[in-house]
Parts: structure tokens; C-alpha cells; sequence
């Protein structure tokens, strides 16, 4: 039987050997960090504290938030304790927690984001069995669906990668722990197995994309018979902010699988892994929360200001 723990740790991607290099990305990344913890926990405290946003779509709202809260706090902060600590390492148990929460976290965010459409769809072209159909317990049964379609499908992304022998070296051409760059350091005969999953998913994301897609088409032909300026406005308005999210995270996420693994550190691969996993939990509070009202409105109430 091979041994295949004899890798005790990693050797993560710095951003640079210059001292002072380091400190500036240490810099940088805690205000991205924490900006992302301050607008995340606001949009969760005015959703929570707010009754007037204690609707459906504020309520997976609220879930993405979690979502995002987590995917920021599951590589940022390591990133920045190796630069500060002018280290480069991860433990073999720190990598295998690093990669399960990570995908738990993008698994679910799919999930809430197909499920946010189906909640336009249902808003926008069955008005009036919306209240019937999203109701609370339907929308807490389909919130505890996301999340545990998540665990599953990082259990299995998880468990596949790290049933792998690692015999390549132990430097992950990676800031954190992605799967991709951890598949150039196996020589196991099982990493087709771990091919076809990677191969699985950017199918069952195109899938999840592909519904989306198709219900924002239903949305848009049924908002164009709306005959009133305002009302189509309106429509059009609470649908931006979710399709811009979702286009930002497939697009930059499918990128960064898709795109053929370099057998050396690649910018390309950096930027891009800095595109899906940092950007869309800053972004997405500034997208949901700028163009709506209600957000605002409720911002202004909690905040004290008129």
C-alpha cells in the first residue's frame, strides 16, 4: 500500500521575495479582507434587523452573504499570515480544510444563485402564487438544500483529490490550495478519476448557468409585456444586481478550471484565482445594495440617518 501522507505539508505561492513586497500585499489584503467583513456583516445585520426585508429574496440574500463571509475568511487570512510571517507553508491538514471549505462555499453560492433566479422567475411571471410558492418553509427547505448540496459536493471533490498519492514536490503554484494546481503534484493512477469530477462540475455549473439563463429569458419576455415604464423598470431593476453576480462568479470561476494548468507559476492563474475567490464577496454587497432601494432605505434606518 502506498503511502500516500508522506507530504506532511504545502508550499503555497507568495506574492513576492521582497520583504517589503510582502508587507504591502499583507497590506492590501487586510483592507480587501476586511472590507469584504464589513459589508457582508452589514448587509446579514440589515436583513435580520430590518421587518421590511424579511422577504425571499432578502432572505437568500442573507445566505450569500454567509457565503461570501466564509469564502473570504477560507484563503484571504492565511495568505496574509504567510507574508507577515515570511513563510510560505500549509499544513497537509490545513490544505485539506482549506480546499473543503472553499468548495462547500462556491458549491452552495451556485446553488443560492440558481435558486435566487427561480425566485425572480416565480416573482415576476407568477405573481400571484408567489407568496404560496415561496413561502418560509420553502424557502428555508430550499436554503438547507444549497447548503447540503454544498457539504456533498465538496465531500466528493475532497475526499477524491486527497485519495491521491502525492509524489510531485509539495509547491502549489497557488496563493491557497486550489485543486487544479494540487493535481500536478499526484502521480497516482487515480487522477483521471479526479479529471472526470473537475469535468462533472464545469457541467453541472454551465447546468446551473444554463437554468439561470433561461429563466431570466422567461423574466424578460414577461416583463416586456408589463405595460407601464415604471413597473418594467422596477422589474428590470431587482434582476441587474443578481445577473451581474452571477455572470462575475461563472465566468471568472469556469475561466479559472477550464483554462489548461500551466506547469509553472502563471500570473494568469493568480489573477484569475483572485478574480473567483476574492472579488465576488466585495463585490456582490456594493452590486445588491447600490441599485436597490429597499436596501438603502433600510441602511438609512439602522444607521440613524435621514
Amino acid at each position: 500500500m502506498y503511502n500516500r501522507t508522506t507530504v506532511t505539508e504545502f508550499l503555497l505561492l507568495g506574492f513576492s521575495e521582497v520583504w517589503e513586497m510582502q508587507i504591502l500585499h499583507f497590506v492590501v489584503f487586510l483592507v480587501i479582507y476586511l472590507e469584504a467583513l464589513v459589508e457582508n456583516l452589514l448587509i446579514f445585520m440589515v436583513i435580520v434587523l430590518d421587518y421590511n426585508l424579511h422577504t425571499s429574496m432578502y432572505f437568500f440574500l442573507m445566505n450569500l452573504s454567509i457565503v461570501d463571509l466564509g469564502s473570504v475568511s477560507v484563503t484571504i487570512p492565511k495568505s496574509m499570515a504567510n507574508s507577515l510571517m515570511n513563510t510560505k507553508s500549509i499544513s497537509y491538514t490545513g490544505c485539506v480544510t482549506q480546499v473543503f471549505f472553499l468548495i462547500f462555499l462556491l458549491g452552495a453560492d451556485y446553488s443560492l444563485l440558481s435558486i435566487m433566479a427561480y425566485d425572480r422567475y416565480v416573482a415576476i411571471c407568477q405573481p400571484l402564487r408567489y407568496e404560496t410558492m415561496m413561502n418560509s418553509r420553502a424557502c428555508v427547505q430550499m436554503a438547507v438544500g444549497a447548503w447540503i448540496s454544498g457539504i456533498l459536493y465538496s465531500m466528493l471533490h475532497t475526499g477524491n483529490t486527497f485519495a491521491l498519492m502525492f509524489c510531485g514536490g509539495n509547491m502549489v503554484d497557488q496563493f491557497f490550495c486550489e485543486i487544479p494546481q494540487l493535481l500536478k503534484l499526484t502521480c497516482s493512477d487515480s487522477y483521471m478519476s479526479e479529471v472526470g469530477v473537475i469535468t462533472f462540475s464545469i457541467c453541472l455549473v454551465l447546468g446551473c448557468f444554463i437554468f439561470i439563463i433561461v429563466s431570466y429569458v422567461q423574466i424578460f419576455k414577461s416583463v416586456l409585456r408589463i405595460p407601464s415604464e415604471q413597473g418594467r423598470h422596477k422589474a428590470f431593476s431587482t434582476c441587474l444586481p443578481h445577473l451581474t453576480v452571477v455572470s462575475l462568479l461563472v465566468c471568472t470561476g469556469t475561466f479559472a478550471y477550464l483554462k489548461p494548468t500551466s506547469s509553472s507559476a502563471s500570473a494568469l492563474d493568480l489573477v484569475m484565482a483572485v478574480l473567483y475567490s476574492v472579488l465576488p464577496p466585495i463585490m456582490n454587497p456594493i452590486i445588491y445594495s447600490m441599485r436597490n432601494k429597499e436596501m438603502k432605505a433600510a441602511l438609512r434606518r439602522l444607521t440613524g440617518c435621514s
